[in-house]
């Protein structure tokens, strides 16, 4: 009697380290607005960290030193794996989804660790609109991935029972 192996389980993808400390989008979410709010709210935070996260994981961060690697394989697809390729295939139906006005702003904050005054003056912004530019672009990256900011249905569900009326119950059987 022989044993076959035990099929490879998949393993789940890794998570890239992040460095909250140099992300401008956290910096917006612990600071207070006028109002006491924060200046991005959670599912706004959420949605540009896994824009972050599929970012870092396709390797499309730009590189201070040289990867000889790609060099020695001519940079084939096959050097490329199938997490690094999904990766880039979701920040790509990410930044389509979120549309051409708004993506260089979302790349820009989320992606390459710009500040929002950085980003106004590369486009020759006023003061200030970056913020609000970045929070619509979040809000329809937020619905592409399918974050809600609450839930809502009924406050408690229909109960249900699968017993039988009471009276069946009282009738005497047939057996007995």
């Amino acid at each position: 009697m022989s044993r076959r192996p035990a099929p490879p389980s998949r393993a789940p993808e890794p998570v890239p380290a992040v460095n909250l400390a140099e992300s401008p989008l956290a910096w917006l979410a612990r600071r207070a607005g006028k109002d006491g709010r924060a200046l991005v709210d959670p599912t706004q935070f959420a949605a540009g960290e896994r824009l972050r996260a599929d970012f870092t994981r396709a390797q499309l961060t730009p590189r201070v030193t040289s990867r000889w690697s790609e060099v020695s394989s001519g940079g084939s697809p096959d050097t490329f794996s199938d997490m690094v390729l999904a990766a880039k295939l979701r920040v790509s139906r990410a930044l389509t989804a979120v549309g051409p006005e708004l993506s260089g702003v979302l790349l820009d904050v989320c992606c390459f660790l710009k500040g929002l005054e950085t980003v106004e003056r590369e486009h020759g912004w006023p003061a200030r609109t970056a913020k609000v530019v970045l929070c619509l672009a979040l809000d329809r990256l937020a619905a592409h991935y399918g974050l809600a900011r609450a839930t809502t249905g009924p406050d408690r569900g229909r109960l249900r029972s699968w017993q039988a009326p009471p009276e069946a119950a009282d009738t005497p059987h047939a057996d007995s």
